[in-house]
């Protein structure tokens, strides 16, 4: 693999002397060609030779005429590759060097490892300095352009290097006669190659060795998003090649040692099987049409293996689990899975798993990614959603024709109501070989967050900004109404309640203008509220109807971060969300540090505190409420949890803020939460460095035990009151402030804080969940 310095400092005069030269053999072979053909092979097929003389030489003659002509294409073949690699491997260079050279005026600096830093650090800036000051988006910038650059030069190294190789063959005695008339053509014929390879390894099924799993591995690998790679793989295959692969993969019933010794490779498979279809299903080819046309029509038929026969639509499923699918494709796809489950349980008279009872055989063993066996279809579909937002949030947002075949009904179904509280979701056997039904509210969870945040669930964090649209906010909405309206929604879907902990986090900044207002029903903000995220024009990134309006009223608010914050995953993520974001308005609202201001001037700032200080409060009498439901008082059980209430002061200390969005990932897994400003200023930056207060830390095992539950119950919202100040002590404490202003803002602001605590138990919160 080629470096960010290997490609700047390229020396590319030998390879353009190499190309003259290869140019002037081709021209040299030409008229060699001509010659032979014209000459030595016209003579010897006009010859009257014969006998044993007419047998060999005239063939001979004939062969060696033909090398010629080989020569000439292998040649030829050789300049081309040479001549667009070196065209390439140039572009790449320049476009490093401009970079380079464009970076400075930029304020930005580029190492000689290509590594993005600043030129002149904020820190150690004069104060009259007056030069660029880039954000983060232009460190962003830079780097995806340099990946780019970098990308290009080791694309065209490799396509080059395995056709000169190919070039050159193992024959000794003879030329290949290979033609390529271009770097991009030696890139499909060996895409070609590999999916054939691939192909050979496939007819193998389970007969194939560990070994051959491996090159099968490889071979996705290397190709993992060659679109044409990936649709000629699909095509050889074909639409129901995949599915009885893998449902004979599934089938336990055979003798196979795969599944048994080597878990592992299988897992992989998946993975990478998973990634190539779903590259191959971007293709708008009449045949890849014609392919997932085919790939849905076989969802409700059974794949016959020697000992299974799981539907196609079951083995399919797990097959999309990873991957970038097709929007439309998995819309029609789901469409088609739902109206299958909707014929074969009756119109939802019988329980989802009746519809996908095997006919024949015993289960199979179609997911090797652990948590399920794969045997419910929605389950992978809805992983497939989670990994593509687009179609998670047009799926959730429509509704599904269950006749379509039928023009004079209109029997619909919503989707968002039948997974979230229609549908009984099956059952599955997990990695410990219990049967429960958390895989399948898991994976729709990751549904939920994709439709809601526009952002795969589990996306890297780096480099993520605020993308959500007015379709994701109506996603939002409908997952507000639907957990906020009854505890039984989040505590009967277990697996679900981590999922919607990131999505209030992702919406933390709406909650908080609801809840800023007067009554519990308006639809309308509190005018001139300092929350919200707004674009440069003070309108709603969700359209002008919520400029002023709300996504959802201050009860619906109250209830739905009421009940989340009853599970201690919901709890910790909202929390750390609503002091992150918090500080972030302080930032944006608040006098800056260093500036002269009036009494006047801190009434933003205070509002910020109250809300921020009255919505931490809901979150901890919530989750204390629900811990004397799950536990008896004064029990290890009731301590522990209780001591583990503030453990989420933990996950904003490794927060990464920029752009306008805070990722959380010190076991929030890469919660999103956006943040009241593009630039991160002192107050989120002290914050995010201060230092974790743990109560549960506060106290050795044994002394923590020995508390009594409502004396310890009393510390856990005290300390709770204590880290409703951090936003108010990180502003106070911000670099710019004088003693004087410092010590001012620190008395104003924390009276704030603590008076508006007590406002948190005039909410009609929600009644904590009794389980059955």
């Amino acid at each position: 693999m080629l470096k960010f310095d290997q490609v700047l400092h390229a020396r590319l005069g030998s390879l353009k002397e190499a190309v003259t030269v290869w140019s002037e053999t081709v021209s040299k072979l030409e008229k060699s060609k001509e010659k032979a053909e014209t000459g030595l092979q016209g003579k010897a097929d006009k010859a009257d030779w014969k006998g044993e003389n007419a047998g060999v030489t005239q063939a001979f003659v004939r062969k060696t005429a033909k090398e010629f002509g080989d020569a000439l294409t292998e040649a030829s073949s050789i300049r081309n590759i040479l001549r667009d690699a070196e065209s390439e491997f140039s572009a790449a260079k320049t476009e490093l060097e401009k970079l380079v050279a464009e970076a400075p005026g930029k304020g930005i600096r580029i190492d000689q490892d290509g590594v993005v830093s600043y030129l002149i650090h904020p820190d150690r800036r004069a104060k009259d300095y007056d030069g660029p000051k880039p954000e983060q988006a232009d460190f962003e910038a830079m780097r995806s352009a340099i990946k780019a650059a970098i990308d290009k030069a080791n694309n065209a190294d490799d396509v080059a290097s395995r056709a000169l190789r190919g070039l050159v063959g193992s024959d000794k005695m003879n030329f290949s006669g290979t033609n390529y008339d271009s770097l991009k053509a030696a890139s499909k014929a060996q895409d070609a190659e590999d999916a054939h390879a691939a192909y050979e390894l496939y007819k193998k099924g389970d007969d194939a060795t560990p070994e051959e799993i491996d090159k099968l591995n490889a071979l996705f690998k290397a190709n993992q998003k060659d679109p044409y790679f990936a649709e000629k793989f699909a095509l050889e295959v074909g639409p129901k090649g995949s599915m009885e692969y893998w449902a004979d993969m599934g089938d336990p019933s055979d003798g196979s040692r795969l599944g048994v010794d080597h878990r592992d490779k299988l897992k992989e498979l998946q993975t990478n099987w998973s990634l190539t279809l779903a590259t191959a299903t971007h293709s708008t080819s009449p045949e890849m049409e014609q392919w997932k046309a085919d790939v849905i029509k076989a969802g409700s038929e059974p794949i016959q293996t020697r000992g299974t026969s799981p539907y196609g639509f079951q083995v399919m499923s797990n097959l999309m689990r990873v991957g970038d699918y097709d929007d439309k494709f998995l819309k029609d796809y789901g469409n088609g899975l739902v109206i299958t489950e909707r014929k074969m349980t009756g119109d939802g008279r019988l329980p989802a798993d009746r519809a996908w009872h095997q006919l024949t055989g015993g289960p199979s063993h179609l997911n090797w990614m652990g948590g399920d066996l794969g045997n419910d279809p929605m389950v992978g579909f809805m992983e497939g959603l989670g990994h593509n937002p687009k179609a998670s949030t047009d799926f959730f947002n429509g509704d599904i024709d269950l006749t379509p075949e039928n023009t004079k009904d209109d029997k619909k179904l919503d989707p968002f109501d039948y997974f979230t509280k229609d549908r009984e979701w099956p059952e599955e056997i997990n990695d410990k070989g219990d049967r429960t039904k958390e895989p399948g509210y898991n994976a729709l969870g990751h549904a939920l967050e994709s439709a809601t945040t526009g952002h795969p669930y589990d996306a890297d964090p780096e480099g993520l900004k605020d993308v959500r649209t007015k379709e994701n906010a109506e996603v939002m909405q409908k997952v507000v109404e639907r957990y906020g309206d009854d505890p039984k929604y989040m505590h009967e879907q277990p697996g679900i309640d981590d999922s919607l902990g990131k999505m209030g986090a992702a919406y933390i900044d709406e909650l908080n203008r609801s809840l800023e207002t007067d009554s519990d029903t308006t639809m309308e903000e509190k005018r001139n509220s300092p929350f919200g995220f707004n674009d440069g024009k003070g309108g709603s990134r969700f359209g002008s109807e919520f400029d002023t309006g709300l996504l959802w009223n201050r009860g619906d608010a109250v209830n739905f971060m009421g009940i989340v914050s009853q599970s201690e995953t919901g709890h910790s993520t909202l929390s750390a969300a609503e002091s992150l974001y918090t500080t972030s308005v302080l930032d944006e609202v608040g006098p800056k540090p260093g500036s002269t201001f009036d009494d006047r001037d801190l009434t933003d700032a205070r509002t910020t505190l109250r809300i921020g200080s009255e919505a931490q409060g809901i979150l901890d009498e919530s989750r204390m409420a629900q811990i004397d439901k799950d536990y008896e008082h004064d029990s290890d059980e009731h301590k522990k949890a209780v001591g583990r209430t503030t453990e989420w002061v933990k996950f904003g200390v490794g927060a990464a803020a920029a752009g306008g969005i805070a990722v959380l990932t010190g076991g929030a897994g890469g919660v999103l939460v956006p943040l009241a400003a593009e630039t991160v200023g002192g107050a989120v930056t002290t914050v995010i460095g201060m230092e974790a207060d743990d109560m549960a830390e506060k106290y050795e095992k044994d002394e923590l035990l020995k508390k009594k539950s409502d004396d310890l119950s009393d510390e856990a919202l005290a300390m709770g009151k204590e880290n409703s100040l951090r936003p108010g002590i990180a502003y106070a404490n911000a670099p710019g402030w004088s003693e004087k202003d410092r010590n001012y803002l620190d008395e104003e602001l924390v009276k704030y804080v603590r008076d508006s605590r007590m406002h948190a138990r005039d909410n009609s919160l929600p009644d904590p969940y009794e389980k059955k």
